[in-house]
């Protein structure tokens, strides 16, 4: 620890140099870095440090300095250039972005000179909250909604039965498989007994294609560059994949009745009682969705009425972590190496995204500051429960959330975000918008949504420097 007199004689000059950017020069005299050294020299020797020729304790200051002082000052000039950083950012009232760049200045002149140049966060100054204009998103779930749910529930419980006629578009097909490269089979291809729904998302084009016409009985044979990465060798390569045709079905939708319910679970009360979980659970899903719409909405209305000034340091880094995490989601499936550069985008098109993010994070967080609004602990208990409902032991995942700190944090801005939104719609112009169940649930895409499992701003508590 340096001493405060060293710090408190300590110089500091600041320059704006582009728009956040700041370049600060500290300098500190040279006799405040020796008397450092001198004292951290002499509580070493009362260490009892061992020298030949000397009692330990009794080294002399000189001999101790002969020994030790080059360590020693480089030490004593670390602490001091980190501690008088700290010092000057809060004696200058600044509060930096991300990591400064640290130049040192005549070096070979006694005392500490360096220049620190860095970017701040920018002042904050809120638009008035009763200016922002939001229109509530108000919508209810109708008996038709409900019928359209039930009738896709009819196509999970769809009844097949063996046709003799040539296969269609929305039938399933029980074949043989085997694939050949350049007259060779290929090892782990072979399959007996696959059926293939012809209409399903994941059936490759040119294997329906095949299939479309086919009779029990028939072979068919069909080309197609092999998708898969492994084995490496094949992977964008032409393979040739013959089939056996066994059987042909077509599929019907079961009737709604007792039997039906039965078969999602419905114990009692058939259809009734069917009909009223499924409501249940559109209305929990639409409620829901009200409130990640309205949250977008206020997001959207603090952006419009609050023109915030970036540091580009966090904006490069934002973006830097977006390709950091797609390039994961892209190993966890499983990607190559050397296929990942065809599919990662571009950097520069994640930087809007990224600006919003940032904007509204440091808008958060200003908000918060200003209101002094903090986490509710009870809230974020209710909300680790709720997710850990959804696991068959949900103890162990509450007990998950709260053995790690920064698991938990992220669950704390997620409910402190929500107290926020909340916070601004009591005091905001709020009108009701009235919308149908579709509206709600399917609206229109976002041109650069956030990705899979991130909320719209980076955690607000992240946003402060350490």
């Amino acid at each position: 620890m340096i001493d405060d007199e060293a710090l408190t004689s300590m110089q500091v000059t600041v320059e704006t140099t582009e728009g956040l950017g700041r370049r600060m020069r500290v300098q500190v005299p040279e006799e405040r870095i020796s008397s450092e050294v001198t004292q951290r020299l002499g509580s070493l020797a009362k260490e009892k440090i061992r020298i030949p020729g000397f009692r330990p304790g009794k080294v002399p200051a000189k001999v101790m300095a002969r020994h030790f002082g080059g360590r020693i000052r480089n030490e004593v000039i670390g602490d001091l250039m980190r501690e008088s950083f700290l010092t000057a950012l809060e004696q200058e009232n600044l509060r930096p972005a991300a990591a400064p760049q640290i130049e040192p200045e005549n070096v070979a002149s006694p005392g500490l000179d360096y220049v620190a140049t860095f970017e701040v966060l920018p002042e904050i100054r809120l638009a008035p909250f009763e200016s922002l204009r939001i229109a509530r998103p108000v919508a209810s779930v109708e008996e038709a909604n409900v019928d359209r749910v039930i009738e896709n529930m009819r196509k999970q419980r769809l009844v097949w039965k063996e046709v003799q006629r040539p296969a269609t578009e929305n039938d399933r097909v029980t074949v043989d498989s085997r694939g050949y490269f350049e007259g060779e089979e290929i090892e782990g291809i072979k399959a007996e007994g696959s059926v293939i729904e012809l209409q399903a998302r994941e059936t490759v084009p040119e294997l329906k294609e095949s299939l479309i016409g086919a009779c029990a009985g028939d072979e068919k044979s069909f080309e197609m560059v092999y998708p898969a990465p492994e084995p490496a060798h094949l992977t964008g390569k032409t393979v040739r994949i013959d089939l056996k045709v066994h059987r042909v079905e077509e599929s019907e939708l079961p009737a709604i009745d007792e039997e039906f319910a039965k078969s999602f679970g419905v114990a009692e009360g058939g259809m009734d009682v069917l009909r009223a979980d499924v409501r249940r659970d559109m209305e929990r899903e639409l409620e829901s969705a009200i409130a990640s719409s309205m949250k977008r909405r206020v997001v959207d209305a603090l952006l419009d009425a609050n023109d915030i000034e970036l540091p580009q340091s966090m904006v490069r880094e934002e973006v830097e972590r977006g390709m950091a995490r797609r390039r994961g989601y892209l190993e966890r499936a499983g990607i190559p190496e050397n296929r990942m550069a065809a599919i990662l985008p571009d950097p520069d098109t994640l930087i809007p995204e990224a600006r919003r993010r940032l904007a509204i994070g440091l808008i958060f967080a200003e908000i918060a500051r200003e209101n002094r609004i903090e986490a509710d602990g009870s809230k974020v208990r209710d909300r680790v429960e709720t997710i850990a409902s959804t696991y068959q032991d949900p103890q162990a995942i509450i007990n998950w959330y709260y053995s790690e700190d920064e698991r938990l944090a992220e669950i704390e801005n997620e409910v402190l975000e929500q107290q926020i939104v909340d916070w601004i719609v009591e005091r905001a112009d709020i009108d009701e918008e009235e919308l149908s169940f579709d509206r709600i649930m399917n609206p229109e895409p976002e041109p650069n949504p956030p990705e899979e499992g991130e909320r719209d701003s980076k955690a607000t508590g992240d946003l402060e420097p350490a």
